[in-house]
């Protein structure tokens, strides 16, 4: 199991980037994919057409997320967290993602990179 963090400026408020992470239109709008979210603990949540699926553990509006990815039978859950941070450009997000197993760690770290946060930071510069 492998653990990876990394922060994005994202050109838009905290609440907007909460909002765009958490609400199912504004997901579909930057995904290009339809989008199961909730704010409600313990609720399931499914992104990207069901590449990615877990439950939602937590939340603080406009501040902080955290989620639990499902990668099949793991011994100890893959926890998300996303902390917003108000920063002079719009919004420094905080990713700390644990628990990644050893075989999906590069294309984690891809998907992370190259996909989840380089779309919606294209959402906010457009």
């Amino acid at each position: 199991m492998k653990d990876y963090k990394s922060y994005y400026i994202i050109k838009a408020t905290p609440e907007e980037v909460f909002l765009a992470l958490t609400n199912p239109a504004t997901l579909q709008l930057w995904t290009g994919a339809p989008a199961e979210m909730s704010t409600e603990p313990e609720s399931e949540f499914s992104l990207w057409e069901g590449n990615i699926a877990g439950k939602n553990i937590s939340f603080e509006t406009g501040k902080k997320i955290v989620q639990e990815w499902y990668f099949g039978e793991q011994d100890e859950p893959s926890i998300v967290t996303i902390i917003l941070h108000v920063h002079k450009q719009g919004t420094s997000a905080e990713l700390r993602h644990n628990n990644i197993p050893d075989e999906a760690y590069e294309d984690m770290v891809e998907g992370w990179e190259d996909v989840y946060f380089a779309s919606l930071i294209d959402f906010y510069e457009d």
